[in-house]
């Protein structure tokens, strides 16, 4: 599948920086209790230490020596075109048209580096400190990045972006991950500060790393191996920061247990509760009906919700030369902690393939269900770009839902990988549809198929082409019951080209 992280850091920093860095309350928004564990650990580390017999002389200087470098580089050019009209704003009070009105959406062309600078420390007295940097900057800004694409008066325009496809990749200079690690446990790992996380195959959590801003959490994590073939990953953050680059606060709680079962096979339980009352999807989780238990309208919904599921993966080889893939996964989703009423729905993932020497292929159906039209599965922490095609139609499941049906094949040959797939994504429920100037019900989003071949170089130096196409079918209205009107094309997936070339350099 696709994901370009490759991540490592190298930037030594004396201890003094650290902790004003990874530990300032400013900087990382963590609770009082949260430290309060971090320094219960502390105590327990040191006081096992006054009771063991000298050690030979170990600095914190040697620990910075022989650390983990979390350095790398990453060049990408990318190119969209998207059918359809630029956005229609209102630049005044008296709703003077915006002048980009019925004009074509113009292709975008960006060129961005990202550059993520960064070291983590061996253990030194059971601690090992992390702190990396991270720097995207654009060579060429001819796009929507999501950030610059809002026009404040038709008259002067000149930062924005309107007119372009969207590329999510701003400008941004930040710490991208700053935590403490304590192992004064055996197989235990507490990690507290600014963290990627990435688990099974990041539907539900993930750094989505293939962007130039990856997403990041503050908060604690525990990970712990005590129980035979099972590792268990307990979290609890306050702060998300988005590709957006915008930073939202609440609690998210994470419980995953995952068993071996054989090396390639696994089991999975987790639980996941987001108690984040605004993630930026607005009027695109729920539809029409009841307004949520506060009253209060769409756009402003209460989005915090809980879920819990199981999943079964893996790979089991008959021979060093031929394996069966398989994947049964099931989860629900309901409101949480104040969340809106009509969060009522389920996912699941069937599918199962073959592979011979080099060659795999499989065949795979993913649900995310509608409830009703007012509202669909979500998976606002996930790595979605990895999920429902490459060309991101689909980053928050439409309030109809989705049932994604779609054939995977993979071919290594030396230092090369190819990848190709084809998605037929249909909704759960039918839906609205604009076009011919009257509505009607549809249930079919479109198709989708992507290829990419990636080439090591050598071990440092990493190279990737991708392209993607999305061609829609029934013309979905995120506004029902509407015809063919702005209003209503404004929520059409329509139809998509994406393409990519990727160098990446990571020490």
């Amino acid at each position: 599948m696709k994901s370009n992280s490759k991540c490592k850091p190298s930037q030594v920093l004396s201890s003094q920086v650290l902790s004003s860095q990874v530990l300032s309350s400013q900087a990382l928004k963590l609770s009082p209790v949260a430290f309060a564990v971090l320094l219960g650990f502390a105590s327990l580390s040191f006081n096992a230490m006054a009771e063991e017999e000298a050690l030979p002389e170990y600095t914190f200087m040697d620990a910075i020596k022989t650390g983990k470098n979390m350095t790398s580089f990453r060049l990408r050019y990318e190119h969209v075109e998207q059918d359809g009209l630029q956005p229609t704003n209102y630049t005044n009070a008296a709703n003077t048209a915006n002048p980009t009105a019925n004009r074509e959406l113009k292709d975008a062309d960006g060129i961005t580096l990202r550059s993520l600078v960064g070291w983590q420390t061996a253990p030194y007295q059971n601690f090992s400190f992390a702190v990396q940097f991270i720097n995207v900057s654009k060579l060429d800004d001819s796009f929507n990045d999501g950030t610059n694409g809002f026009r404040i008066n038709g008259a002067t325009n000149q930062n924005s972006k309107i007119e372009y496809a969207k590329i999510v990749d701003p400008d941004f200079t930040d710490i991208n991950q700053a935590y403490i690690d304590w192992t004064g446990v055996k197989n235990t790992r507490v990690r507290l500060g600014r963290q990627a996380v990435n688990l099974d195959n990041v539907r539900f959590i993930g750094d989505i790393a293939f962007r130039q801003v990856m997403q990041v959490f503050d908060g604690i994590s525990v990970f712990n191996k005590t129980i035979t073939d099972t590792e268990v990953f307990l979290a609890h953050f306050e702060e998300v920061t988005q590709i957006t680059t915008v930073q939202r606060g609440g609690d998210i709680d994470i419980a995953n247990i995952r068993y071996r079962i054989s090396p390639t096979e696994f089991l999975v339980g987790y639980g996941y509760l987001s108690n984040m009352d605004e993630l930026g999807f607005g009027n695109a989780w729920f539809g029409a009906g009841t307004l949520n238990n506060n009253g209060r309208a769409n756009l402003t919904a209460d989005q915090s919700n809980k879920t819990f599921g199981v999943r079964l993966d893996g790979t089991h080889p008959f021979n060093p030369n031929f394996r069966a893939h398989y994947t049964a996964e099931y989860a629900k989703q309901t409101d949480y902690s104040g969340g809106d009423k009509r969060i009522d729905a389920h996912y699941y993932k069937l599918g199962g393939g073959l592979g011979w020497d080099n060659f795999n292929m499989r065949i795979d159906q993913e649900l995310l269900s509608s409830n009703d039209n007012l509202y669909a599965f979500q998976t606002p922490y996930g790595t979605n770009h990895l999920f429902q095609g490459w060309v991101d139609k689909f980053l928050a499941t439409p309030r109809s839902g989705i049932k994604d049906t779609f054939v995977t094949a993979t071919y290594r040959y030396d230092d090369f990988l190819f990848f190709a797939d084809y998605h037929v994504i249909n909704s759960d429920e039918d839906f609205n549809t604009v076009g011919g100037g009257a509505s009607r019900n549809g249930n079919q989003y479109g198709k989708e198929w992507n290829a990419a071949v990636t080439y090591n170089v050598n071990k440092n130096i990493m190279t990737k082409l991708e392209y993607g196409k999305f061609t829609e079918d029934d013309h979905y209205a995120a506004t029902p019951n509407v015809a063919n009107n702005v209003a209503g094309n404004r929520g059409r997936v329509r139809d998509t080209e994406k393409l990519w070339l990727t160098a990446m350099y990571t020490f």
